[in-house]
């Protein structure tokens, strides 16, 4: 199986990368990357006059997008609550477009946020790949770091889930990884030795600062994670791509499973951390 590493802007590497050639595309963006330009806004009260209607106005001029969605109406909208969202958007939303583009017919997208950016993500996802190729929201669940005393501790990432089509898309919920019952008294004890399917919430420690998988980058993901994304959504044999490839981890675990991946990165630090902790991949130049 081959792991190949791009150095550069990941939306210039996609671009060069052929149309329906991945199985599963892993998204992991900088939490908060695309707000860099914020701009001064004056404060001031809306009437109710001012909110976007519920209906939309037939007569508002709409630009025809990527499968006829109307993104003009859908931005100006959502810009009237946070006028910060364009710069999101013209971040993120290219990049889900060129995901839909790479994607095979069965193939599905995981796009992985923190809660600050999630809300616009599943906006633009509805708008590039349609509500009804909507699968699954994943909460990743962990209990590790800092925790306020003046609201909820914040310990959980939100990974969302899109198919290419909901009628032909691949799932392989054999494949994965079992997780031991939280209550193995309710059920059986062969039901408890094998251990249950995981629900959209997964809980998963972080990677153990003196583990095995430790590379010392700063936003690493655990194997587990990807384990299981890996393992659900793509056979042996098939490709897996990474644009946010930081610490390697996807290809790490691809490359375990029997799967080729493509990894994609701007960072010199991420390169040579991945080429540390992937020796068989290749660097394409």
């Amino acid at each position: 199986m081959s792991v190949d590493i791009h150095l550069g802007d990941n939306l210039d590497v996609a671009r060069r990368l052929p149309d329906a050639s991945f199985a599963l595309v892993y998204l992991d963006p900088p939490f908060n990357t695309g707000r860099t330009q914020e701009r001064a806004i004056e404060s001031a009260t809306r009437a109710a006059s001012d909110l976007p209607p519920l209906v939309p106005d037939p007569a508002s001029p709409v630009k025809g997008g990527f499968r006829g969605a109307s993104y003009a109406r859908t931005r100006g909208a959502l810009r009237l609550y946070d006028d910060r969202f364009d710069d999101y958007w013209g971040f993120l939303e290219p990049r889900l477009r060129e995901a839909w583009r790479l994607l095979k017919d069965d193939g599905t997208l995981y796009l992985h946020l923190d809660y600050r950016e999630a809300h616009y993500a599943k906006v633009m996802l509805d708008a590039v790949f349609g509500r009804e190729c909507f699968l699954n929201e994943l909460i990743w669940a962990y209990d590790y770091g800092a925790k306020s005393r003046k609201r909820w501790p914040s310990k959980h990432d939100t990974i969302l889930v899109y198919v290419k089509d909901p009628g032909a898309y691949f799932f392989d919920s054999d494949a994965v990884d079992r997780e031991p019952y939280m209550a193995p008294g309710l059920v059986t004890p062969e039901k408890a030795a094998r251990g249950k399917l995981p629900t959209d919430v997964w809980w998963h420690t972080i990677v153990p600062t003196s583990g095995r998988e430790k590379t010392g980058y700063p936003t690493q993901k655990p194997e587990g994670i990807l384990r299981r994304i890996v393992q659900a959504s793509s056979r042996p044999g098939d490709r897996v791509l990474d644009l946010f490839a930081g610490s390697g981890t996807t290809g790490a675990v691809a490359h375990a499973l029997g799967r080729d991946a493509v990894l994609v990165d701007h960072s010199p630090d991420a390169l040579a951390v991945m080429r540390a902790r992937l020796p068989e991949a290749h660097v394409v130049s």
